[in-house]
Parts: structure tokens; sequence; C-alpha cells
């Protein structure tokens, strides 16, 4: 088949999956954790087949450590399935139940989007993670990953999709993978079909991406998030903030790459870099004057790393601060150290990010960690999903009307009223 006549069998497939029961989705998943533990072997042998291809290639060590499985990251991910699995149905969810008239019922109830396409970069566990959240949602799938994981997106592909397949065979077609960079410009063109796109990488791939097509694209480019030393902080507890959003793992977005100072508060900078080991510090003019640094220049500020680097400056005031992060953040994640409760919440209502934080790490900024069973992405934009995207945010809803011949003409010519009482 060709791509064009795939991606409709996809489209007819989510039409399909939408109606297949919490039950039948929920055994899917149980499949696909069993499957992944059960080939482990061969696609840990293709895993490395993409290991060496990158170690060949000179590819940088943030993309090799998001590209690399091993047994206990299969585990985390089976595991992560059977989790999904134990979550409340999204689908059906009722958040309007009113009565318009004796009569006339009107529900507003949560259903799938439908056929979603993902285009992702190096982590071929994404696949993994998209795939189950799409599953539990109900939604049909077009996948495109990196071709620096080809050979391990291919065989996740192939027995994640056998698995479902063989739970229940109202899944078939329902999840697609596209490997060529060619079938990119053709995806995007097939606006009569896809319903969604979801970009996962680079800014230039999600800008490429939202550039060249007419079907609506959720996602974020960067990932510059902010720590802000406050006044009144406690140093010790700070300071394990400050690492753990830093090197907990330095090659994903929810990491900081910026910390703001307030200037009352700077001597937590000579113990915060004994604390750093590894980690290149890049300074304001003031901060160099405090600490061993290299220059901050102005791009800093504006920079996701995805390495051991921190851009550290030096602000008058809180309100400085989120000027700042307003300015150069990339509305992704946010966080205050702070003892003070009004500080933390003139922060956290100021900035406009998708997570803001008072005393946590920004780490936490994850579908996962945030209960969602996982995440196809994040969301900075403000459409119908912000932040880290889940189940809750593969779903849109339908209006549901049920009557008994009732009549528009009835209400405009005055002879019945509305009554519009929630039930």
């Amino acid at each position: 088949m060709t791509l064009i006549e795939k991606t409709a069998a996809a489209k007819k497939a989510g039409l399909l999956t939408a109606t297949l029961s919490e039950a039948v989705r929920n055994k899917a998943l149980i499949s696909m954790a069993a499957s992944l533990r059960e080939n482990s072997d061969l696609i840990l042998e293709e895993n490395t087949k993409d290991l060496d291809a990158a170690e060949k290639n000179n590819l940088g060590s943030a993309l090799l450590k998001r590209l690399a499985l091993s047994l206990s990251k299969l585990e985390e991910m089976a595991a992560g399935l059977e989790s999904l699995a134990t979550l409340r149905d999204p689908l059906g969810i009722r958040t309007i139940h009113r009565e318009l008239d004796d009569g006339l019922l009107l529900q507003r109830l949560s259903v799938p989007i439908g056929l979603i396409g993902v285009i992702f970069e190096s982590r071929p566990d994404a696949l993994v993670q998209i795939a189950g959240l799409c599953v539990k949602s109900g939604n049909a799938l077009i996948l495109k990953g990196g071709s620096e994981a080809s050979h391990s997106n291919r065989i996740l592909h192939e027995v994640l999709y056998a698995a479902i397949c063989t739970a229940d065979e109202g899944f078939e077609n329902s999840i697609l993978l596209v490997e060529t960079r060619a079938e990119i410009g053709e995806l995007l063109a097939l606006d009569q079909y896809i319903d969604l796109m979801i970009p996962r990488g680079s800014n230039q791939l999600v800008k490429y991406i939202m550039d060249n097509t007419q079907i609506p694209v959720m996602g974020h480019a960067d990932g510059i998030c902010h720590m802000y030393v406050d006044k009144v902080f406690d140093k010790a507890k700070s300071i394990k903030l400050i690492r753990d959003g830093k090197t907990q793992y330095a090659a994903v977005c929810n990491a900081i790459e910026t910390l703001l100072v307030n200037r009352e508060s700077t001597s937590i900078l000579p113990e915060l870099q004994e604390t750093l080991p590894g980690v290149e510090l890049r300074g304001c003019t003031e901060t160099q004057k405090l600490i061993t640094c290299e220059p901050a220049r102005d791009e800093d500020w504006d920079t996701e790393y995805n390495e051991l680097i921190l851009s550290i400056k030096i602000v008058e005031s809180l309100e400085e601060a989120i000027e700042h992060i307003n300015t150069h953040g990339s509305h992704h994640t946010d966080v205050i150290l702070t003892e003070s409760k009004a500080s933390a919440e003139l922060f956290m209502s100021h900035v406009d990010s998708a997570s803001v934080m008072w005393n946590a790490s920004s780490r936490f900024a994850d579908g996962f960690r945030y209960g969602f069973g996982a995440e196809v992405g994040i969301s900075t934009g403000k459409i119908h999903a912000r932040g880290p995207v889940g189940l809750e945010g593969l779903t849109i809803y339908k209006y549901r009307l049920v009557g008994d011949g009732h009549l528009v003409a009835d209400y405009a010519e005055g002879r019945a009223m509305f009554t519009h009482k929630d039930l």
C-alpha cells in the first residue's frame, strides 16, 4: 500500500479503536508489556545496531543516552504499560449533564481525538510510551522516529503491534510506523486523515512541522527551564534541588538551564559550585566576581543546552526574575526556591509557564511523575492541552443531545422555554 492508503486505513482504524471497551484496551496494554519482556533479547540486539552506528557517526553523549536501551529500561517500559492499564478510563467521562428543557437532555463526553501523528527523535522508549497512551485512549497512531533509532523503532513497533492485534483484531492498522525522511513531507500533507501532529525533538524539528502542515500541531520547541533562588531560602535544600534539576538527567527538556539568584542570596554560589563537579558554569559579570566560571553571553539566556552546562544570573528582585523568565524562558517549567509563601504565590501566578513549582525539582514535570501513566510529550502552547500530555490530553469531547420531538421553532416563537438546569 502507498503511504496515503496506509494513512487512510489508520484513520478508519481509529474510528473502531474509539469504540473498543476499556477491558479490551487494558488487555492490549498487558499484552504489550508481556511482549516487551518476551522479546527483550531481540530488542536489545537491534538497539545495539543503532548504538554502534551512532558511535561511528560521533553522535553526542546526550543523544547516546537517549538512544540506549537496557533490560532495566525495558522492564520499566513494561511496568509503565501495566500501570497505564490500572488508570481510570479517559473515555466517556461526562463533564456536562444538563436539562435544556423537560425531556431534552445534553451531555458532554470525552472521546478520542482520532488519528495522531507523532514525529520524535532519538528515544526509542518514547515509541512505547506513545503507543501505550494511544491504545489506552482509543486513538490510532502514526509514528516517525529518528533515523538514528531505526532498528530499535522497527522491532519495538513490530512486537507491540503484534501484541495488540493478538489481544483484539479491532486494533488492526491502528499503529503505523513511517521510516523514511521523505515520508514526513507526505504525512504533513494528509490533513484530511490526520487529526493532530505532535513533534518531539529539537526546536528546528518543531518549527519545520509547524511551518509545513495544515494539521493542528501540539508540542514544545524548547525546554529552557529556570530555578530562582529568592531572598528567604534554605541553602541546603536549595543546593540539593539545583543539583537534581541540572544533573539528575541533563539531556531532557525539564532539566534546568538557567539559575537566577537574588542579590541577597549570592552566598549560595561558592558552596553550590563545589557540589556541581563536571558542570560547566557560565555566569553574568557579577557571578564571575564570586565564583570561577565562564562568562555568559547574551545567547546563553535563550539556550537549551541538554548538557551539563548551567548559566547563572544575579537579579535584583523577584520581579526581575519573573520578567527574565517570561522573556527568555520557553514556558515549560520554572521553579522558585524560597521559604516565603508570599514570594512563591507571586512567582507561580505571574510566571507564564505550563508548570510552575515551589521548592521542588523541575524534573517532576513529567507525565509519569504527575500520575498520567506516561506522556506523549510536553505542550507549551495554549490549546486544549498544556504541560505533560497524558491520557486526558489525548482526548477531546463530543456533545450528545437526546430529545423527544423537540423543535427549535417552539423556543424561537415563545411556545416553550429553556430550563438550562444542571443535573
